[in-house]
């Protein structure tokens, strides 16, 4: 009888760690897509219609959808998006829509870890509400299906199709913006960030010191109270023997340092200064 116990509860804890996998009835499904230098992407499950009449009745006219199944439909911008010329700052997104038969209202919600509806809706955190319009299809869409379409160099279409219905609302994204911002960083030439990071790799991977000098004196330039920086340009003076520049260097990358109350810089200078003989 003990053993036949135990034998039992054996069972018993296989059966109950066992996970049996089957496909999900709304599997879901993630979209990404660039649009001009913005990149969108989609996380959203997909219920069927299953001959069943979708709007208006399993998902009623009037009234708040989950906009999908399961888990909330999430959208996420990297950069400002403008709808309906209205500002979506960059971010993650629930999206939630109100069906009808001509229009449908798009919401997009800023929190995302609800199942399906919140259990108390609060207006203070849809940070946008727009209008999407309605077309007729001539087939049937038997999948939920979300599509970022239209796309151009600046824009696109967010298009929700299911059962004949497609409801579209269109969003421009700052392409122009950031291709002038790229354009004038590039034409006006490497900044100070720039400088360093190429001096700073010639000199530790033990390249041609001349350039990483010339490179870090630029940084130094143009940033001369960065202790980061007046730090490297002393320890290449002092590779390349140039103890009297060195020295000046690490006394700027002291005082930076010491201003700034980096107790790691200010150690690391002092320990060279008296390393390198400096009064």
């Amino acid at each position: 009888m003990k053993k036949l116990l135990q034998l039992f509860i054996l069972c018993l804890g296989i059966t109950v760690s066992a996970q049996i996998k089957a496909p999900q009835p709304s599997p879901s499904a993630k979209v990404e897509q660039m649009v001009g230098l913005s990149t969108v992407t989609l996380d959203y499950s997909r219920p069927a219609m299953r001959g069943r009449t979708i709007f208006g009745d399993l998902v009623p006219f009037g009234e708040i959808w989950r906009t999908g199944a399961n888990e909330n439909t999430v959208i996420s911008f990297s950069d400002d998006a403008k709808i309906d010329g209205k500002m979506l700052k960059a971010g993650k997104y629930a999206i939630y829509t109100i069906p009808n038969k001509d229009s449908w209202d798009v919401m997009f919600y800023k929190s995302t870890n609800n199942w399906g509806n919140p259990q108390n809706w609060d207006d203070n955190m849809v940070a946008l509400k727009v209008k999407a319009e309605v077309v007729k299809i001539p087939m049937e869409m038997q999948s939920f299906t979300i599509l970022i379409d239209e796309i151009t160099t600046d824009g696109a279409n967010l298009n929700f199709l299911w059962e004949n219905t497609v409801a579209y609302i269109k969003f421009t994204v700052p392409t122009d913006e950031k291709t002038m911002a790229s354009i004038d960083k590039v034409m006006n030439g490497p900044g100070a960030a720039d400088y360093y990071a190429a001096a700073a790799y010639y000199h530790d991977a033990g390249k041609d010191l001349n350039k990483a000098w010339d490179w870090i004196t630029k940084a130094t330039e143009a940033n001369p109270d960065a202790y980061w920086m007046q730090r490297k340009k002393s320890l290449i003076a002092a590779d390349m023997g140039k103890k009297d520049k060195a020295i000046e260097a690490a006394k700027k990358s002291l005082a930076a340092a010491e201003k700034t109350g980096n107790k790691d810089y200010v150690k690391m200078n002092k320990d060279s200064l008296k390393e390198w003989g400096a009064k």
